[in-house]
């Protein structure tokens, strides 16, 4: 179990900031990749983006959609510490799908390998960020981790490619449930029919409907296997069906989507917050056509029964019970603007359109 900052030594607190400077600008940087570019890949082909829709943002919102080619979809996996390798049977990552020139060579449409260096692949580099975008084109699933190579401890580096997740939904289910003191020894101790509910409410408690397959599966599959290192780690995941960029943390989950808002729509937030419309357009939001589209993020957290109990007592598994719950929604500024802050947007539960 990882601990809380104030529980680190000098020397792991400096290792937990350099890694959340580091989450921080490759969640920038993957934000404007899922969303945004994907938007764009839309428009330049002449189709209709379908906006996430307020109901889907909801606990337990089951809807199913389409997968486009056009939207951008990825899994990127990171942690503050090393990957141990008792993890490797089910978070494949070998010598064979390590970050160097040699294996890169063999990966169809990536003519970046014959410019690749050692360096590009650790977070000081200049051109990291370009370099995990490249790979995210034609990759599966990309590790971020403590180099456990180089002997300064907190450097960071893409260490592996096509990491693909390989964890039974059954094990990860058993897993968070004896965790919260559903069961005590194994997934079916109460009968198939508890076994199917705690099953379900495993996604459930990643903000996802169990009905979701993909990506999305092995995203949540990741953050709960992740857990049993003594570090913490952050799963993202972009999704085509959903249109969602989800982000998996020690912090809970949060989903990232576009919104469209109106002229209306925006004078009223800029009065909410003290600005001007025009500070508004300029700073949050991309003019498009007759009406602006802007990055929201929406946070979630566990309730009391997706918790520990205090008592430490084994108890009964409620099915009607949400395990999540939405605690907050912001605005994100463009990239353009590093200094600008986000701001709070209540949009899933308005009335507005």
């Amino acid at each position: 179990m990882w601990k809380y900052r104030e529980h680190l030594s000098y020397y792991e607190k400096l290792r937990r900031s350099i890694y959340e400077i580091l989450r921080d600008a490759v969640e920038r940087r993957l934000m404007k990749i899922s969303l945004i570019d994907s938007y764009d890949n839309y428009q330049k082909n002449g189709v209709d983006y379908s906006f996430v829709e307020k109901s889907e943002l909801k606990p337990k919102s089951k809807k199913m959609e389409k997968e486009s080619e056009f939207f951008n979809t990825f899994l990127v996996i990171m942690c503050e510490g090393v990957v141990s390798s008792q993890l490797k049977n089910y978070i494949r990552f070998f010598p064979e799908n390590s970050v160097l020139k040699k294996n890169l060579q063999y990966l169809a449409n990536f003519p970046l390998y014959k410019r690749f260096h050692q360096n590009l692949r650790y977070f000081d580099s200049p051109g990291f960020l370009d370099f995990i975008q490249d790979l995210l084109d034609i990759d599966y699933g990309l590790l971020i981790q403590q180099d456990p190579i180089v002997r300064k401890k907190n450097r960071y580096s893409l260490t592996h490619f096509h990491v693909k997740i390989d964890w039974p939904i059954a094990d990860a289910a058993q897993d968070l449930a004896k965790w919260l003191r559903y069961i005590q020894h194994n997934l079916y101790e109460n009968g198939d029919k508890e076994a199917r509910i705690l099953q379900n409410k495993l996604f459930e408690y990643h903000g996802c409907h169990h009905s979701v397959g993909g990506r999305r599966t092995a995203g949540l599959i990741a953050a709960q296997l992740l857990r049993q290192l003594d570090s913490i780690s952050t799963v993202f995941v972009s999704s085509a069906e959903s249109r969602i960029m989800y982000r998996y943390s020690e912090r809970g989950a949060s989903k990232f989507f576009l919104i469209r808002l109106n002229d209306k729509q925006v004078i009223s937030l800029a009065e909410s917050q003290s600005l001007t419309a025009d500070s508004l357009k300029s700073w949050y939001l991309y003019p498009v056509k007759d009406f602006y589209l802007g990055t929201l993020e929406a946070a979630y957290a566990h309730t009391s029964h997706s918790k520990p109990p205090k008592d430490g007592k084994l108890r009964k598994v409620k099915p009607a019970y949400n395990w999540l719950k939405l605690t907050g929604e912001v605005l994100h500024p463009k990239l353009d603007f590093p200094h600008v802050t986000p701001i709070h947007y209540s949009w899933v539960y308005s009335a507005d359109d």
